[in-house]
């Protein structure tokens, strides 16, 4: 089992949502995260005072699925977040070892 973290920008959501409801993926967690990569923010000005920004609004997407899906999540994620332009994020794939529902006791792939 593998857990598929993707920082996205949010106005990415219902694409990316879309195209992992297309191959199967029944259930995620969304959370608003900021940060900042290459893009390194930028500056706005407001009521005419200049100032920076340094951390950008961004939503992490968590994943928690069987091995055989990790290629067709990570393309479905990459596909439908890109933008073309900086700032568009990172898919990040790592293992789990062990998932339990809670609600029925299930482990593995069945929890899933």
């Amino acid at each position: 089992m593998k857990m598929i973290t993707a920082i996205i920008k949010p106005f990415k959501l219902d694409d990316v949502r879309d195209a992992l409801g297309e191959i199967g993926v029944q259930g995620m967690t969304v959370t608003e995260v900021r940060g900042f990569g290459r893009q390194k923010g930028h500056t706005e000005l407001y009521r005419g005072a200049e100032y920076v920004v340094d951390f950008l609004p961004k939503l992490k997407l968590e994943v928690a699925i069987a091995d055989e899906q990790v290629e067709a999540v990570i393309e479905a994620i990459a596909e439908s977040a890109a933008s073309g332009r900086i700032g568009d994020g990172k898919i990040f794939v790592t293992d789990l070892e062990r998932v339990l529902r809670i609600r029925t006791g299930e482990e593995g792939d069945q929890a899933l």
